[in-house]
């Protein structure tokens, strides 16, 4: 709609995850290091937890396109919700027959597992949105994770969730799964610093050669989003749209402000209403933790 008044490739600012347009902020640098290290150390356990639209899932993505062929990976993205059925969503996952008994699902996991290993391949599964998994199914994962050959640990998992996963994690019941885990990050939303970096690297990577938002309307959207990549590519898109219907060459603050009323007044997404002066961050990124403590069962 708007990409050619911009002289744009594509949008920007979608809200599915984009591997391709991923902004090296300090905090994913940091979590993606962690995966790394967690893959080429074959750690049992690696754990990513951030809010709602942090950014967890590109990071995943972006990942999946960096393993090596030697990588069999199977991953989950919608969590089944209590233990029953968990083995056949993971040989699902893998792309291995599902059917038959607990038994005889086990039995065939077990010599997937086997086989891969003698293949000189290295076993992943991926679990998106694992807060969903409750105690019980989580405390099968680490069952699961107890088949070996040898000193060899032929199943790796990556564990990635909301900041409920980390409290399940961290309660007595979990105990030895929290010991196995070798490698986690907590993602946090971006600074203010970085939210302007991170409007601008995108506007960039799809061709934009001048700067669509100014400073002020950067630091506005900083606020209302908290910080959170979704709500910004949300507000950034609308604020596009509003640009380009009024054929401005830029956003503007006073623009940013008339969609940031617009979603308050008429729409569903929680915002923070921009603020001036020192605390207007914090208040934003505490809008942000209330935001993501919805999905909380």
């Amino acid at each position: 709609m708007y990409e050619t008044f911009y002289g744009l490739r594509e949008k920007p600012f979608t809200i599915l995850p984009d591997p391709s347009l991923i902004y090296w902020g300090t905090n994913h640098r940091l979590a993606f290091a962690m995966l790394e290290f967690g893959v080429m150390n074959n750690a049992g356990f690696t754990v990513i937890t951030g809010g709602i639209g942090c950014g967890k899932t590109t990071l995943v993505h972006y990942l999946l396109g960096r393993l090596d062929r030697r990588v069999s990976v199977g991953l989950i993205s919608n969590t089944p919700r209590g233990s029953d059925g968990l083995l056949a969503w993971v040989l699902m996952a893998l792309n291995q027959p599902f059917e038959g008994s607990y038994p005889t699902q086990f039995r065939r996991f077990q010599q997937f597992l086997y086989d891969q290993y003698h293949r000189g391949q290295h076993v992943i599964l991926i679990i998106d949105e694992a807060q969903n998994l409750g105690l019980e199914t989580l405390e099968e994962l680490r069952m699961l994770s107890n088949v070996n050959v040898g000193k060899a640990q032929v199943l790796q998992l990556i564990l990635v969730g909301q900041p409920q996963l980390m409290e399940m994690l961290r309660t007595p019941q979990l105990l030895q799964f929290a010991q196995r885990v070798s490698s986690d990050f907590h993602l946090k939303p971006l600074s203010l610093k970085e939210v302007s970096e991170y409007i601008h690297y995108r506007t960039t990577a799809v061709g934009a050669r001048n700067r669509l938002f100014t400073e002020e309307a950067c630091r506005l959207i900083a606020e209302a989003s908290g910080g959170v990549p979704r709500t910004i590519n949300i507000l950034c898109d609308t604020a596009l749209v509003y640009g380009f219907s009024e054929s401005l060459p830029a956003v503007t603050a006073e623009l940013v402000t008339a969609v940031i009323e617009d979603k308050n007044e008429f729409g569903v997404l929680p915002l923070a209403k921009p603020r001036s002066g020192p605390a207007a961050l914090k208040v934003a990124h505490d809008q942000a933790a209330w935001f993501g403590s919805l999905s909380k069962p």
